[in-house]
């Protein structure tokens, strides 16, 4: 038999399938050759984007991870030992308290409530046999999610260096719709909470954690809580209007399903450090009695309406800010990429004829 000629043997090499790689479920993926990204402004913004939001490979601290914790300590997130009284805390005590025009459950509800508790096996079907305390809205552009992670958070902006996305088992406030004209994804780094989703929630001003008895889950509740107090507070020097030293305008709570504990959040500098304070408000046992029960609830509807309110001002002043804008004259363009890359246009209406005119 002839050996086989070496253009055969090449043409046999080209046809074999490529083997595409396998990730960690055993799921074959594309392979893809590599473009060329063209360098257009478009390009060029979005890199700016990738440096902003710190994307990289570092490995991150999990809310998961025993370093969690020492991280999250380590830039600034405090625990509630450790935070301060702020300076509207009265205030969030007296609306926590506040009595509501809708009439409270029955005390069957208590009863069902009691029974439930002591029967769930886990976080995710107490966060599920719990919603029903919560208030829902009837505004379509007000929503909420519930362990959605934070995918498109920037990434290593102080508070979470070194850290995963936060992921709260609950989070409520307006879509990013209700901000327009305000392109807020171009203005505002932080206000967008997921990546891809032209629904993602916008600067909201409450979370909740879930846990089961005996788990305390005040530093995951801290560490998403100090990503939206970021927000908020990026938001408000956008308009030049910053909060008062030492204001609270955001919530959390966090329930084992036999504690409520609501803490206000907010951020002041210490030593060069911005330092994120996580102070307790009110604690209430639902398992209590009935009226223990009734407390709870109308604490956390009372929290609800307060961030629904906070929301809905931010979102208005923000808008007012950018319709007052500036008019954007026709003489220039100013783009700005990134601090080491400016791309700048000027076109002057006449120039060629005023050029034309002094070499006459």
């Amino acid at each position: 038999m002839d050996a086989p000629s070496a253009t055969k043997v090449q043409d046999e090499k080209a046809e074999q399938p490529v083997k595409r790689p396998r990730d960690s479920e055993g799921y074959q993926h594309q392979v893809q050759s590599p473009k060329r990204a063209r360098l257009t402004r478009e390009n060029l913004r979005l890199l700016n984007k990738m440096t902003r939001s710190g994307s990289g490979v570092s490995p991150t601290a999990s809310t998961t991870t025993n370093g969690f914790k020492a991280q999250a300590a380590k830039n600034g997130i405090l625990d509630p030992i450790s935070s301060k009284p702020y300076e509207n805390l009265r205030d969030s005590v007296e609306r926590l308290n506040q009595s509501r025009e809708t009439a409270s459950p029955p005390e069957s509800v208590y009863q069902d409530y009691l029974d439930m508790v002591g029967s769930v096996p886990n976080a995710l079907s107490l966060m599920i046999e719990m919603t029903p305390l919560l208030k829902e809205y009837k505004d379509r552009g007000y929503s909420r999610a519930f362990g959605q992670r934070f995918t498109a958070y920037p990434k290593n902006v102080g508070f979470n260096n070194d850290m995963s996305a936060p992921q709260p088992d609950f989070v409520q406030g307006l879509r990013q719709q209700e901000f327009r004209p305000l392109p807020i994804t171009d203005e505002l780094d932080s206000a967008i909470l997921f990546e891809d989703d032209r629904h993602s929630l916008a600067l909201p001003h409450i979370a909740g954690e879930w846990t089961e008895r005996g788990k305390n889950m005040e530093e995951e509740s801290a560490y998403a809580e100090a990503a939206l107090v970021h927000s908020r507070n990026e938001a408000l020097a956008y308009i030049g209007e910053p909060d008062p030293p030492g204001h609270a305008a955001v919530t959390t709570f966090t329930t084992d399903g036999t504690t409520l504990n609501f803490f206000g959040h907010f951020a002041a500098e210490s030593d060069g450090q911005l330092e994120y304070h996580q102070y307790p408000i009110s604690t209430v046992n639902l398992k209590g009695s009935y009226e223990d029960f009734k407390r709870g609830r109308r604490q956390l509807r009372n929290a609800q309406d307060y961030a629904r309110e906070q929301s809905y001002q931010l979102r208005d002043r923000l808008k007012e800010h950018w319709k007052a804008r500036p008019a954007q004259t026709s003489g220039s363009i100013l783009l700005t990429v990134d601090p080491r890359v400016l791309v700048a246009e000027s076109i002057q209406h006449g120039e060629e004829a005023t050029e034309n005119t002094t070499s006459h």
